[in-house]
């Protein structure tokens, strides 16, 4: 029996994103591995014939001591667990094991990066040094025989080729996650309780997710007499450095433009409340979120960025910010919520687009396609 090892951050980030792997790897007949840090769903995956590893990280560490350590626990695994594949997860496990294989344990590996993130986007200092060793890393990394790396949008891949940090022939274009169709689907029930409808926004409490500008729109758009309900879906991420402060949410809840309703686990039931979803978000991978939403038919608003355009079609299933402003945010939100029949054009609009090119049996074929690809 070939084994598969995935390695990823943190375990509810797996579940959401990289379950439909897991089950596709199971079903190929690969037993199956993951390295992780376990918050609180280690039984779960115990449970699902997963052999797990507890991998002591912190996303946002810089301590040399525990990265060294965090290092050496990759390493030991590759060794003991001999998997025919490496199957790593965004940027950290992605060098970590990279420098593992190239200079201690050859492994048949395939590379996932969601979006090239805060190390490459942010405007601050320390973001822009970490940016030219992190290249300078990446770049010997992709080098090593029998390794590829998938990548989410076309942007991305193009910032990374402009950097020269990777041949093109090694780039696999595999498009977001994937979304269960069937759990995440349109829903025949009224959602307008009196006819108000409801704009949520699906993210962690991240600043670069345009938190601020979507709090600005809501302000805009209730000064103004628009009848409407704001929500935030989604809990704060302390370890990300774009994490925005506690008393900055209560100022928000405060005002009462925004609903604040933390992390919810019941998604599929949130977006059937929704009238249109809004992720204002400054770059992404390809969101899962707006994947989810636009398979449960549900009209889209996002700003015109890398990643939301990749499920976003202007004017079709919803529509593209051209600039990051929250007064533009506000009148194309504006635009949806008078307007019910645009609603529901968009939103049949952007289920069938979803089933044509983003549902969980297309971006698993091509992943599985990419595993076979690394093992030649």
């Amino acid at each position: 029996m070939k084994k598969i090892l995935f390695i990823i951050s943190e375990d509810s980030y797996f579940l959401s994103h990289r379950l439909n792997l897991v089950k596709a790897a199971q079903s190929e007949g690969y037993e199956v591995g993951l390295l992780c840090n376990f918050s609180r769903h280690k039984k779960t995956l115990d449970e699902m014939n997963i052999e797990t590893f507890d991998w002591d990280i912190n996303r946002s560490s810089f301590n040399p001591l525990k990265e060294l350590k965090s290092f050496f626990q990759i390493y030991t695994v590759l060794k003991s667990y001999k998997a025919d594949i490496v199957h790593t997860v965004s940027l950290k496990p992605v060098v970590y094991s990279g420098l593992i294989s190239r200079l201690f344990i050859p492994s048949n590996h395939t590379f996932a990066l969601g979006g090239l993130g805060y190390v490459f986007n942010s405007p601050k200092l320390k973001a822009k040094i970490l940016k030219i060793l992190i290249s300078k890393l990446l770049s010997y990394i992709f080098r090593a025989q029998n390794s590829l790396l998938i990548i989410q949008n076309i942007d991305d891949c193009n910032s990374l080729l402009d950097l020269n940090i990777i041949d093109p022939q090694k780039i696999r274009l595999v498009r977001g996650a994937g979304v269960n169709t069937s759990l995440y689907s349109p829903t025949e029930v009224e959602k307008e309780l009196d006819n108000i409808p409801l704009v949520i926004l699906p993210s962690r409490l991240l600043w670069d997710k345009g938190i601020r500008e979507f709090v600005d729109s809501a302000k805009i758009l209730k000064d103004k007499g628009i009848q409407a309900r704001f929500a935030v879906v989604g809990d704060q991420d302390d370890l990300n450095p774009e994490c925005v402060d506690l008393s900055q949410i209560e100022a928000w809840k405060s005002k009462g433009y925004v609903e604040f309703w933390g992390f919810r686990d019941d998604m599929p039931n949130i977006y059937k409340m929704a009238s249109i979803v809004c992720l204002p978000s400054y770059r992404e991978g390809l969101p899962k979120s707006l994947l989810e939403a636009a398979s449960c038919g549900i009209p889209l608003v996002a700003f015109d960025v890398p990643g939301c355009r990749e499920i976003v079609i202007e004017g079709v299933n919803g529509f593209l910010v051209p600039e990051v402003n929250a007064e533009l945010l506000s009148k194309s939100l504006e635009e949806l919520i008078e307007d019910r029949i645009k609603r529901r054009v968009m939103g049949k609009a952007g289920r069938k687009l979803v089933l044509k090119e983003f549902s969980d049996d297309i971006v698993i074929n091509k992943t599985k396609d990419v595993w076979k690809e690394v093992l030649l």
